[in-house]
């Protein structure tokens, strides 16, 4: 498959992030008339979670906006790092309407309440169900042709809404069968849970980026991989790589011939840029070009020291 250009990947990133905008927008509309017909706590967990997509999605908006803006003079490695921000920021929506919910699930406990028309409220969740569906596949080809970071944020906050609707019908359809008016509040609390513990998840993925956590082991064994696959390479170490938010960041240095002319150096250095740029299309490089058999301070010594 050809590799997308620059400007598509990010035609395709504003493209996402409009489709989730809007998909929450109707759902807000949606369970909130539900909400008021049927005065289900689930449906009302359903509702704040929409309302936190909302809030997320135009978060993700913003940060995709600002991560696509090209480097300048006082931003020379891009702002990239602004999706992961802004993954940060849709975990704190996403804790704090958990911990909300799990108090009027609480409340619901302590004062059960009945809820009217669930055949309404099913109604509801099974469209929330197929139009988040939809979004999740606009969202996941998105992921998968650019890499960026806040939309698989927003995708994997979506991905949890079915789950959540799903447990909306659940209690709905067991209070109706039952009668028994706690169905309601505990598939509330059990959503909070879940609510709150992918927001941990989001957290210690962002913070990874934002840290220069390092790439997966399999991408840096491909680096290495491919380097040592040219001819002229004579060995590489110092190999640090890091996400940037929207790609990555690879350097390393590239152990050569010490009797090379520094013209032929470069030639080499260019070959094996192009080549991993074929298995890493959105990836920034650093090679420093040093003679083989030089014995130097390295970073892959002090680490293992």
């Amino acid at each position: 498959m050809v590799a997308d250009t620059a400007e598509a990947r990010e035609r395709y990133r504003r493209w996402a992030t409009y489709a989730s905008v809007t998909v929450a927008l109707i759902l807000i509309a949606t369970k909130l008339a539900s909400y008021m017909a049927t005065g289900a706590v689930a449906i009302l967990s359903s509702l704040m979670d929409s309302s936190v997509d909302l809030l997320a999605s135009v978060v993700t908006l913003l940060g995709v906006a600002q991560a696509l803006q090209p480097p300048d003079s006082t931003h020379r490695f891009g702002r990239g790092k602004a999706e992961p921000l802004a993954a940060l920021a849709q975990a704190a929506f996403v804790a704090g309407s958990g911990v909300f919910l799990g108090y009027e699930g609480i409340g619901r406990l302590a004062e059960p309440r009945p809820v009217q028309s669930p055949e309404l409220g099913i109604a509801t969740m099974v469209f929330a169900i197929l139009l988040t569906g939809l979004l999740l596949l606009v969202q996941r080809w998105v992921v998968r042709r650019t890499g960026s970071m806040a939309i698989a944020a927003d995708s994997m906050h979506y991905s949890g809404d079915l789950l959540m609707n799903s447990a909306v019908i659940a209690a709905l359809g067991l209070t109706a069968w039952s009668g028994w008016p706690y169905w309601d509040p505990i598939f509330a609390l059990c959503i909070a849970a879940f609510l709150v513990w992918g927001a941990s998840r989001l957290v210690r993925e962002a913070l990874g980026v934002l840290m220069d956590r390092e790439l997966p082991a399999a991408d840096r064994a491909k680096v290495k991989e491919v380097v040592r696959a040219h001819a002229q390479t004579r060995g590489i170490h110092d190999l640090r790589t890091r996400s940037t938010g929207i790609g990555q960041h690879i350097e390393f240095h590239l152990e050569l011939d010490p009797h090379l002319t520094l013209a032929q150096a470069h030639d080499i250095t260019d070959e094996i840029e192009r080549e991993l740029r074929a298995v890493f299309p959105q990836a920034e490089f650093a090679i420093h070009q040093e003679p083989a058999g030089l014995e130097d301070d390295r970073l892959d010594h002090r680490i293992r020291r």
